[in-house]
């Protein structure tokens, strides 16, 4: 862990020192309200944060210098703090991959780094790697971050990839490290020992629900050529928006109430009748007529934008679905 009592403190050290002094209830009210991206960061801070001393606390928090003390306890058991304030604000799953990339992931220095790059600027960096190398890339990203990464690929980099990806399992430390080094060197920049699991069929259907459907219907077909029974099973795994049809009325109804009418409205001009009468049959009739009627008045809107609010409420399922509200069943156009 980082020795936080000689130097300045960065913002986010700052934000860690905050956070790990008001306690794991405020704390996770705090997290809920930041993005995944932001939470993995300032998670790293307030695990390596070490030696904090009193007067870095009170420039921190001058107002809380009577109840934190003379001494503070920052830095000890904050393993067990971080997981339980991580778990309580995103929930167990949500919060298992960023607790095992932020107190395990020791030599995740330069993997880490990727997650705060544009995508662009990731792809200039593994051009040219091999396809094994791109997958355990893919595995650290972001699923949203990877799915970019992976349509900006050259199409036979990117299908090798992703079928790499779908078959991985584990990665040993010595793997790990060494990928972790040559990403160093690359950018120029200078745990435990057991395997870390990574990558899969879920991981690989979970990246493609982010890429579009032209660009994801390519990459299974190519997997399927070259083995079948692997496209299948990640083509079984990925959720779409027609997968809604699958879904219950009470888990539609309950999915409703969290969507805008705008967004609904959007997804709706790309669906088939049967998806739109399912969303119209679990909603009030004057609800229903009343969509029924914007539908008709909107004019013709990009496929992309479809695209997009499609895959806005296919996250929202998702979210209702892992808090067990709901269960989920097993170029450019315009329309």
């Amino acid at each position: 862990m980082a020795e936080a009592a000689g130097g300045q403190l960065t913002g986010t050290e700052r934000a860690a020192v905050l956070l790990l002094s008001v306690g794991e209830a405020e704390a996770a009210e705090v997290l809920k309200f930041m993005e995944p991206k932001e939470v993995s960061k300032l998670s790293t801070a307030m695990a390596q944060l070490n030696n904090v001393g009193t007067a870095q606390v009170e420039q921190v928090f001058d107002d809380f210098l009577d109840s934190v003390g003379e001494h503070t306890a920052l830095g000890v058991d904050s393993e067990d703090y971080i997981r339980r304030v991580l778990s309580r604000a995103l929930g167990e799953e949500k919060a298992a991959p960023i607790i095992e990339r932020v107190l395990y992931g020791a030599n995740a220095k330069g993997i880490e780094t990727l997650r705060w790059m544009e995508p662009r600027m990731i792809v200039e960096l593994i051009r040219g790697e091999h396809p094994q190398f791109i997958a355990l890339i893919l595995c650290y990203l972001d699923r949203d971050q990877a799915a970019s990464v992976l349509s900006k690929l050259p199409a036979d980099v990117r299908n090798d990839a992703l079928m790499r990806l779908a078959t991985l399992d584990t990665v040993q430390p010595t793997a790990l490290r060494e990928l972790n080094e040559a990403l160093e060197t690359q950018m120029s920049g200078s745990g435990g020992a057991g395997a870390t699991s990574v990558g899969g069929v879920k991981m690989a259907a979970e990246i493609l629900n982010f890429v579009d459907s032209t660009t994801g219907g390519e990459i299974i077909e190519a997997v399927k050529q070259v083995d079948a029974d692997l496209g299948q099973k990640v083509e079984d795994d990925m959720f779409t928006f027609e997968n809604l049809l699958e879904v219950d009325d009470l888990g539609i109804q309950k999915l409703l109430r969290d969507i805008s009418s705008e967004s609904m409205i959007l997804a709706l001009k790309g669906a088939d009748d049967a998806m739109r009468e399912k969303c119209f049959k679990n909603m009030s009739r004057r609800a229903a007529e009343m969509m029924r009627g914007d539908l008709e008045a909107k004019g013709p809107v990009r496929v992309s934008a479809v695209e997009e609010a499609q895959k806005e409420i296919v996250a929202i399922a998702r979210r209702l679905s892992e808090e067990g509200e709901i269960s989920l069943g097993g170029g450019d156009g315009f329309v």
